[in-house]
């Protein structure tokens, strides 16, 4: 009964598992690098989103300090941008790139950028999911009942959908934020290269933890298909 837990398909992970540490490892190491690369400006992270944000006409959108190492974020609900301690009032390269990001999320809603309507939408469903799905999952397969097993990949395949559906918004958003660097001439080409490499090596993240949804969707698949087949 409990042959699962040591089944050959938990090797499928591992291989997600790799490039998400590597992932987590390269997004530190690269933002560590250029937060010690200043700007010619002297413009910290702060006055950057500003000069975004009152650009594009968004000067409603606050922005808030907010404790902790790349916590940066943008709260639709609330319109604030949040930057963490290390890019709020820092004047660096790094800085400056990530919360220009921030700024093309702000962006993006403004002008209803329609991947980021389709993933707001699904963000509820996606938490239920990723919450209930493995447990409910298992506990069918213990019990050898189809149904409950079946809806337990149903409600993970929203897991891996949000996933998807998140690539192209950070993606774009990091794409605006360059733009916007480039043309303003907020950043000069060396600064800006360091910027970009600071948000490719964040977009890592998405990519890794869109690999790992998408194996674990595979492994329960297949788990459900072998105890189908057993019955």
């Amino acid at each position: 009964m409990l042959r699962f837990y040591f089944d050959p398909t938990i090797l499928l992970i591992i291989p997600a598992l790799i490039i998400s540490i590597w992932a987590q490892i390269k997004v530190s190491s690269t933002f560590k690098k250029y937060s010690k690369v200043f700007t010619k400006r002297r413009m910290t992270g702060y006055s950057a989103a500003r000069t975004i944000l009152d650009a594009n006409g968004l000067h409603y959108v606050k922005i808030e300090r907010v404790r902790g190492h790349l916590t940066d974020h943008y709260d639709p609900r609330a319109n604030v941008i949040r930057l963490s301690d290390s890019v709020f009032d820092s004047p660096s390269t790094a800085a400056v790139g990530v919360a220009a990001h921030e700024a093309g999320h702000a962006i993006q809603y403004a002008q209803d950028y329609s991947p980021i309507k389709l993933r707001s939408t699904i963000i509820p469903i996606s938490r239920y999911g990723s919450m209930l799905s493995i447990p409910l999952f298992f506990v069918g397969l213990i019990m050898t009942f189809q149904p409950l097993m079946l809806f337990g990949i149903i409600l993970y395949s929203t897991v891996a959908l949000f996933q998807l559906v998140t690539l192209p918004v950070e993606f774009n958003a990091s794409a605006r934020a360059l733009a916007t660097l480039k043309n303003s001439k907020m950043l000069d080409e060396t600064e800006l290269s360091g910027a970009k490499k600071v948000l490719s090596a964040a977009a890592m993240t998405y990519v890794a933890a869109l690999l790992t949804s998408l194996l674990t969707l595979l492994r329960l698949i297949i788990l459900a298909g072998g105890n189908s087949r057993r019955r």
